[in-house]
């Protein structure tokens, strides 16, 4: 009988596509997988060390399968930092940083030997996490950026990126298995590239260089949608919006501002200030006025003033964004940050989110209600708690983090379809509608 493995994924998107990696490359060596941990001959645990609740977390994770599996592989992020993990369970089997996926299967094999099949062999199998209508798609590892906030580099190393030929057969064979959305990744997706001087490689016999726009055209023609994570706003984003305008690109940006006040940037090591991203948004949506722009903010920065806070809640109530993720700050090992001076208290960073909060699901609710009425493409992800109804996301939602659409259908609908729905209801996140017409996979 093959030997199972457990697997415990935590973390963020990109950290999602290294465990599908990692399980596909088990499934191909023979392993079976376990639904519970008493029935694991061994697990693995993809770490996220982030930010310290996070640390917290993966921590919690590793000790929880110990204790009921006991015999334990840890990879990602944390796995960076092995002495942090090996200071609280140092019987551990094996640890490994991020993406280090060979690494992975030789600890498994040490204590979990395969049984190889040779069919499988032949045709390694691909493992998603994810719906089988959509898929994350990473396009470069790493990042070049110092954020004083931040401790990716020294977690994921520098930006590598991956040619442009390797990302397209990717997405070809995610099209082909019915990946109707593409959600494109990185740490710093406006970068890809530039560390290979964007260079070119041949896909399906024309010359495509590794460039984001270039990348975003190509995989406009394999798939309906395709949606971009972690845009920074550099200039050359601009050239992204014709795309948008031709159908090649969903109207949707994720965009990590982190502040608004110039002085608060600069501390993180961020570039811009309120006056720069507001012109730079409203450059965006004069080209292209359906584009919904998602945003994160940290509040209780090391130094932030009540000046600062104020300066940012002015920005968000004349920016409008669509989507606003707020975090209080919160110090890792490791990050420039920690020695800053003027540490904001807990209470205060957590009234500040509140005040975050408050104005913009004051803005969301405003915009979701001029939805109502409209009629708007909604991928079906999955059925609700009534026959014929189904849980969705319009062009300006993305799974997870976004809101959703609560769509009727005619009971002839299935899961993974786009529809047309007319809005019927809104509220702050979410809305409701019914769907009027099927879109072709063709369109």
């Amino acid at each position: 009988m093959a030997a199972k493995v457990g697997f415990v994924s935590l973390g963020c998107p990109k950290a999602l596509v290294d465990s599908e990696q990692i399980l596909s490359r088990l499934k191909a060596a023979g392993y079976g997988f376990a639904a519970s941990y008493d029935a694991a001959d061994v697990v693995v645990v993809n770490t996220c060390g982030f930010i310290n609740p996070s640390i917290e977390e993966s921590l919690e994770a590793i000790g929880e399968a110990l204790g009921a599996a006991g015999k334990v592989v840890v990879t990602g992020c944390l796995g960076a930092r092995p002495e942090v993990i090996y200071e609280k369970y140092p019987q551990v089997v094996d640890i490994s940083g991020p993406a280090e996926i060979e690494r992975v299967l030789k600890a498994v094999a040490a204590v979990a030997p395969p049984e190889r099949d040779p069919f499988v062999d032949l045709v390694p199998p691909q493992v998603k996490l994810t719906p089988r209508h959509y898929a994350y798609l990473k396009i470069a590892e790493g990042c070049d950026h110092k954020c004083s906030f931040c401790i990716i580099p020294q977690l994921r190393g520098r930006l590598v990126s991956r040619d442009a030929a390797d990302v397209l057969a990717e997405a070809a064979r995610l099209a082909a298995g019915g990946t109707r959305e593409l959600l494109v990744i990185a740490q710093d997706t406006s970068a890809y590239g530039a560390d290979l001087g964007h260079r070119e490689s041949d896909w399906a016999g024309r010359p495509v260089r590794a460039h984001l726009t270039d990348l975003v055209r190509e995989l406009g023609r394999l798939v309906h949608w395709v949606r971009l994570h972690y845009v920074y706003p550099y200039p050359h984003v601009r050239e992204l919006l014709p795309l948008m305008a031709e159908g090649r690109l969903l109207p949707y940006l994720d965009v990590p501002l982190q502040h608004a006040s110039p002085r608060v940037l600069r501390a993180m090591r961020r570039p811009g200030g309120a006056e720069s991203h507001l012109a730079t948004i409203q450059a965006w949506r004069k080209a292209v006025p359906e584009l919904a722009i998602r945003s994160s903010f940290i509040v209780g920065f090391p130094g932030e003033t009540e000046a600062d806070f104020e300066l940012l809640l002015e920005f968000l109530d004349e920016a409008r964004l669509d989507r606003v993720g707020v975090f209080t700050y919160s110090p890792v090992t490791g990050a420039a940050a920690n020695a800053l001076p003027g540490a904001v208290p807990e209470e205060v960073k957590q009234e500040r989110r509140a005040r975050v909060m408050e104005l913009a699901q004051r803005i969301s609710l405003e915009k979701n209600r001029a939805r109502v009425g409209r009629v708007l493409e909604v991928i079906l992800d999955e059925p609700a708690d009534e026959p014929g109804v189904f849980v969705g996301r319009t062009k300006a939602d993305s799974p997870g983090i976004d809101g959703t659409v609560r769509v009727t259908t005619d009971g002839t609908a299935r899961v993974g379809e786009i529809v047309r729905a007319r809005i019927t209801a809104a509220d702050a996140y979410d809305l409701e509608g019914e769907a009027v017409a099927s879109v072709p996979a063709e369109e």
